[in-house]
């Protein structure tokens, strides 16, 4: 790769919040132009810490950057920065469309409502510019964010989760403009579908060693490297481990010869030494969660009865009949185009504001939002999961945290601080304490790493409660055993 053509490079990178907790050490990588790049790694391993430091040499002032504790990020000179976030920052969801576009640029743009138009046909998107952004659904503030990085037409595209939230449609649509832009792509996600239609190499952080790892390739090709890597490795050292153990057999037994059978003996200790020295050290792969069950409320009567639903058509809320009733291990899916309603459906379910449900007096309701609102941002990871025990049990928390991958040194931090991935896993570990006898799950596999996501389908289909989900991500899908399907969508031609 000739300097010529870099637009990015980390040199001998380094970043710590505190001198005993390094998120990087010594990381060395660069990035051509038009290059098409995914990040991957574990949840919490310092990709999002990437992106950040990218902002920060950049200068991007419209979000929260950092700089390198050692070492040095070069950007070339003059190349812009846009970045769409995972989650809409909350200084902008009083805003209006029209306003959050404008703090885009440093100067105003008169032609603004043409690009915003422009940029909204990208994004395949359609809403007023004087709606609230509060007011839009998941999936619409997801192309919002896409839309908001793309009306700066940036040399650098930095995409965090850019798929959370958007149907299959819009997968579709995000798919074909990375394949056709011109620039320089970045993109963090779990989804490996979509990765792997436009990606041409991939930076892998590992969670272990702190370092970045570099890779060409799509990202199949990259993770069979990455598999195949660690076989060779282990492979190697199983070969060292048995030479070792056969010259040191031999030492034993010639140690006590005389002569010739001494030195021979020497000459063989001097080879165990450059054997043990040769070992590697074996890449280690992303800690995968165990099996894990959601103990369910015990419950013999109905759950929950919905009569009537609301949908958004034509920015307004119209109420329409259904007639559902959910017992125990019923799984309803509802489905429909992004900004419909679904997520305020199951907002207004969960917190128990649905005028048309009813959930059965006593009934636990455990619920996944996707933005995960349902969690106190301020409180530690730790009174995050004791309350949702009646007698907090110390030896409880810990084990089963510590089965979300929630270290006992991750307990004593605040919600706040964990990565979108974590706090995912927080999610699940809260419901394995809370023994719900409902499950509310919207985009349930939104930020969680693809490995875990077959573990976590396994316990939902498990569960023996009723559940309630809302997922974009057929794969996921596939594993759950859905008895009932509300398709809000047919409502729109009523």
């Amino acid at each position: 790769m000739s300097e010529g053509n870099v637009i990015i490079r980390f040199e001998q990178v380094s970043f710590h919040y505190t001198e005993d907790k390094p998120i990087l050490e010594a990381v060395n990588f660069s990035v051509r132009e038009d290059a098409k790049i995914t990040i991957m790694g574990q949840n919490g391993a310092g990709k999002s810490t990437i992106f950040k430091l990218i902002c920060g040499a950049g200068n991007l002032n419209t979000v929260e950057t950092l700089k390198p504790t050692e070492g040095s990020v070069h950007i070339r000179d003059h190349a812009s920065i846009g970045i769409a976030l995972q989650v809409m920052p909350k200084i902008f969801l009083d805003h209006m469309v029209i306003d959050y576009f404008a703090t885009a640029f440093s100067e105003k743009k008169y032609s603004l409502e043409k690009l915003i138009a422009d940029v909204l046909t990208i994004v395949d998107l359609s809403i007023p510019l004087t709606k609230k952004i509060r007011e839009l659904s998941g999936g619409q503030q997801a192309r919002l964010l896409l839309a908001y990085a793309l009306i700066q037409k940036p040399d650098i595209l930095l995409l965090d989760e850019p798929t959370n939230n958007l149907d299959a449609d819009g997968i579709a649509h995000l798919t074909g403009f990375l394949m056709m832009y011109d620039k320089t792509v970045i993109v963090i996600s779990h989804d490996a579908d979509f990765l792997n239609a436009f990606t041409d190499g991939v930076l892998n952080v590992d969670f272990h060693t702190k370092k970045v790892e570099q890779y060409v390739g799509n990202y199949f090709n990259v993770v069979e490297q990455i598999t195949a890597q660690i076989e060779r490795e282990e492979k190697k050292n199983a070969q060292l481990r048995r030479n070792i153990q056969d010259r040191k057999d031999k030492v034993n037994f010639f140690a006590h010869k005389g002569g010739k059978m001494r030195k021979l003996a020497s000459k063989l200790k001097e080879e165990v030494a450059e054997d043990e020295e040769n070992m590697v050290d074996v890449k280690r792969d992303d800690k995968t969660i165990r099996d894990f069950t959601i103990p369910a409320q015990p419950w013999s009567d109905v759950v929950v009865e919905i009569s009537s639903v609301g949908i958004i058509k034509n920015h307004e809320v119209v109420k329409k009949p259904v007639a559902i009733k959910l017992w125990k291990k019923d799984r309803l899916r509802i489905v429909g185009p992004n900004g419909i309603g679904k997520s305020t459906l199951l907002k207004t379910l969960a917190n128990g504001q649905s005028t048309g449900t009813y959930i059965h007096d006593g009934i636990n309701v455990g619920y996944y939002a996707q933005d995960f609102s349902g969690l106190d941002f301020n409180t530690t990871v730790y009174d995050s999961l004791a309350e949702m025990m009646a007698i907090p049990d110390n030896q409880t928390i810990y084990a089963t945290g510590a089965a979300f991958l929630l270290t006992a040194e991750l307990m004593k931090n605040t919600v706040g601080s964990l990565s979108e991935g974590q706090k995912g896993l927080l999610c699940y570990a809260r419901f394995v304490l809370q023994k719900p006898g409902l499950l509310i799950l919207d985009e349930p596999s939104n930020h969680i790493n693809f490995r875990h996501l077959p573990i976590i389908a396994k316990a939902i289909d498990a569960f023996a409660g009723a559940v309630i989900v809302v997922s974009h991500m057929s794969d996921f899908m596939e594993h759950i055993s859905i008895t009932q399907e509300l398709d809000l969508g047919r409502f729109q031609n009523e």
